[in-house]
């Protein structure tokens, strides 16, 4: 079986930062599928399911409501691997079109004091996962680190 384009990427050289993991023409819409690596893969603790849940909450909850790119929100949620997640946006995209967006997801998610979105019984299947100091933490990091003053090497996949 033929390996699928996202385990071809070498993750031992791969930075935080934004990637463009691939682009889909389904119908007559393109996807483009984003690689938000928050971790750097292999290298550093990967990140609990309760700070990452708390983030898929909010990052949704806010990207689908967000005025410019709302509409075009196909999916955000989190990698398996737990370094990080992916954003599908209908439409065609570079990583560096998406940074403003994601810095100001990102800054809603630091400053973020409120009732985590859907974090009930009621709304969620694991509803008590959630860390939202955690979640915090991990965007301030994001952040500073990355986000703020990204460069090219983490926009584009390192060669392998």
């Amino acid at each position: 079986m033929e390996k699928i384009t996202s385990f071809t990427i070498n993750h031992l050289k791969l930075l935080p930062g934004i990637y463009v993991s691939r682009k889909d023409q389904v119908g007559e819409a393109l996807i483009t599928t984003f690689d938000i690596r928050m971790t750097r893969p292999n290298f550093e603790p990967v990140m609990n399911t309760a700070e990452m849940h708390a983030i898929e909450h909010l990052a949704a909850t806010f990207l689908r409501n967000h005025e410019t790119y709302g509409s075009k929100i196909i999916y955000f949620g989190p990698m398996g691997c737990r370094t990080g997640f992916y954003l599908l946006l209908s439409g065609d995209y570079k990583s560096r079109d998406i940074v403003p967006l994601i810095t100001e997801l990102y800054e809603f998610i630091r400053d973020f004091e409120e009732e985590i979105p859907g974090a009930s019984a009621r709304d969620c299947g694991n509803y008590q996962d959630m860390n939202l100091n955690m979640a915090r933490y991990l965007a301030r990091k994001f952040l500073d680190t990355v986000l703020y003053g990204i460069e090219d090497e983490r926009l584009l996949y390192p060669e392998s």
